[in-house]
């Protein structure tokens, strides 16, 4: 019987995940099921294992969407003080931060979902980096780092490039 009650939640978080514009805590799912954040966290596992396509964020889980508009990726290149600053400048162009990237010696290309769209998105990200003390994946490449980043067309993405590079942070 817990084996038809975990299948069936299971279905039910990938019901939730495919049908929210925002994204979805494990804590928030773990209070919706009555179950622990772990159990979440597992259930998300085994999703992702039987084949469904869903992105860890900052703020939670999503399904992930198929990409519309200019989706591009940008190497880049700045200090770790001057992450907020890339960050902030990509979205007031216009653009959305998919993911970041980073080509590690030993384990290969790691990449981290961002999936920031605006200021509050990028204000929340760094208050999450700075409470956990986190570093920049960019720590580990000497600050260099890729960025998938969308925008809903090609004037917009004229305009992320332009305002990066005025900035210094293009990697050239």
């Amino acid at each position: 019987m817990s084996g038809m009650r975990s299948v069936q939640r299971r279905e039910a978080i990938l019901s939730l995940l495919a049908e929210s514009d925002h994204p979805l805590s494990a804590s928030a799912l773990a209070g919706r099921f009555g179950v622990s954040r772990q159990i979440v966290v597992g259930d998300i596992a085994l999703l992702r294992a039987s084949g469904v396509d869903i992105l860890s964020t900052p703020r939670g889980y999503l399904c992930a969407p198929a990409p519309a508009g200019v989706v591009r990726t940008v190497a880049c290149i700045h200090t770790p003080e001057e992450m907020g600053a890339e960050l902030t400048a990509i979205v007031d162009a216009g653009g959305e931060v998919l993911d970041v990237s980073v080509e590690h010696p030993v384990y290969g290309q790691l990449t981290g979902a961002l999936r920031l769209r605006s200021r509050y998105d990028v204000a929340e990200f760094l208050r999450r980096v700075a409470q956990e003390g986190a570093r920049p994946l960019s720590d580990l490449t000497g600050g260099i780092h890729l960025h998938t980043i969308r925008c809903p067309d090609e004037g917009t993405s004229r305009r992320v490039l332009e305002s990066l590079e005025a900035l210094g942070f293009l990697l050239h």
